[in-house]
């Protein structure tokens, strides 16, 4: 019933910049946090940045000062500008969000995953 869709990932030179994208779809009721974690081949998936509800962030250490989370609660999107690239960021790309579904076989809020977006930094 809840879908969340990534785009905007890609190829791109160490140093450029990608904007992320991610929609939530579906019966919907509310949205709390969202957020972004990547995982690169071999390693853990990573919290890369959240935002509550009411902008409020919070980012990785390695990441902080080069990304951007942000949303459109309006829209159901979440965003995550990713500038001054490096390549050790290249990984695939996952959204999550915090939902409390219109309708379900049970009650409360649950996590929703996208699919991932392959971010790719060349050196």
């Amino acid at each position: 019933q809840v879908q969340l869709v990534e785009s905007g990932g890609g190829l791109v030179q160490a140093g450029g910049s990608l904007r992320l994208s991610c929609v939530a779809s579906g019966s919907i009721f509310g949205i709390n946090a969202m957020g972004w974690y990547r995982q690169a081949p071999g390693k853990q998936r990573e919290l890369v940045a959240t935002i509550a509800i009411g902008g409020s962030t919070n980012y990785a250490d390695s990441v902080k000062g080069r990304f951007t989370i942000s949303r459109d609660n309006a829209k159901n999107t979440v965003y995550l500008q990713m500038n001054s690239l490096k390549s050790e960021d290249t990984a695939v790309y996952y959204c999550n969000a915090q939902v409390l579904p219109a309708w379900g076989p049970t009650p409360g809020i649950r996590p929703y995953w996208g699919q991932g977006t392959q971010v790719t930094v060349s050196a």
